[in-house]
């Protein structure tokens, strides 16, 4: 019997062998390992057959077809299928990157801003910054933000502190929330002391929070499902009246950022609370870090402090040890989601 070649139809095969397939293939072997023209033989398992080399024609007799070795077969099909398995996966894990200027450029075009309505959704970091700068700067009362993350670029917070000394000093309200990472930004600092000196309030708070903005109570602009990337401006009395009672709530639980230098010792004791509490409830570092806007270095650097001022060893003994100390540090906050 000679060593069969791989067929160009065998790229792509369905099944291994089918049950006809193989009865014909033992019947064959079993009869000396040729079928001869004049033998009754399924013309599908033959051709099953075939395509897979389990058969192939006899060099002496073309009409006579002899059985090949299925262990060779396997051997070489095997190899042939993995390699293919192979390159379709690397294609697969190379399709995102891929098209992804593709997806961008679609995404921009099939989801524009969507006018009118309580609920006004639009797509792209410039059309958002273009509509918030607008609003902003045509507020007449009140301007609240709820800013997470850590320090934003010098220039950034320049303009913004220009644009909002401008709104302090015809009469419009200013307060803002940062999280305590903001106090260790030397910009963000001089934002704080440059508002506090014009009458406006900066506060941070050492809890996870999400981006909110509201301009006179009227409207408000939150992120679409954490994509900064896209906005929803909301002019829903309702809900813009329940976010600025979050808002709210989330004021009264933060602590005064006058743009000091030195961090207060309270501001980082509600921080590490956070920080473990988070870690009780089997929260991640990565996770975290992201969530109060510090690094995971920074992160480290605080639950490394926390264990030796409590001389804790294990994560299950420095809970244990803040809350026989401190139970009041890890009471529920009922008022997280204000009352309807």
């Amino acid at each position: 019997m000679r060593d069969p070649g791989i067929p160009p139809s065998e790229a792509e095969p369905s099944d291994v062998l089918s049950r006809s397939a193989k009865s014909l293939y033992l019947r064959i072997v079993a009869g000396g390992g040729r079928l001869t023209s004049g033998e009754d033989a399924d013309p599908r398992s033959k051709a099953e057959l075939l395509e897979l080399g389990l058969l192939t024609p006899d060099n002496e007799d073309p009409t006579a077809l002899i059985a090949a070795d299925p262990s060779r077969i396997a051997s070489r099909l095997g190899a042939f299928w993995q390699e293919q398995a192979h390159a379709f996966l690397s294609r697969a894990v190379a399709l995102p990157a891929a098209l992804q200027e593709l997806s961008q450029a679609y995404g921009a075009s099939s989801q524009p801003t969507v006018q009118g309505g309580p609920v006004e959704y639009v797509h792209g970091l410039a059309e958002i910054n273009q509509r918030l700068e607008t609003l902003v700067e045509g507020a007449a009362k009140e301007v609240l933000t709820a800013q997470p993350g850590g320090s934003r670029p010098q220039d950034l917070i320049r303009r913004i502190g220009d644009r909002d000394v401008m709104l302090v000093r015809r009469g419009v309200s200013r307060r803002t929330i940062y999280q305590p990472s903001a106090r260790y930004s030397a910009p963000t600092r001089q934002y704080a002391e440059r508002m506090t000196d014009q009458g406006a309030e900066v506060r941070t708070l050492a809890e996870p929070f999400t981006r909110l903005i509201i301009v006179d109570r009227e409207v408000a602009v939150i992120p679409v499902h954490g994509d900064y990337e896209r906005a929803a401006f909301i002019h829903d009395a309702a809900v813009v009246a329940y976010l600025t009672l979050s808002f709210e709530g989330l004021w009264d639980r933060a602590i005064p950022f006058p743009g000091a230098t030195e961090v207060p010792q309270e501001v980082i004791s509600r921080l590490r609370t956070e920080i473990l509490r988070m870690m009780i409830q089997g929260v991640g570092h990565r996770v975290i870090a992201r969530s109060l806007g510090i690094s995971e270095r920074t992160l480290a650097r605080h639950i490394a402090d926390v264990r030796e001022e409590y001389e804790a060893e294990t994560l299950f003994q420095l809970g244990w040890r803040m809350a026989m100390s401190s139970p009041h540090l890890f009471a529920s906050n009922d008022d997280l989601i204000p009352e309807a």
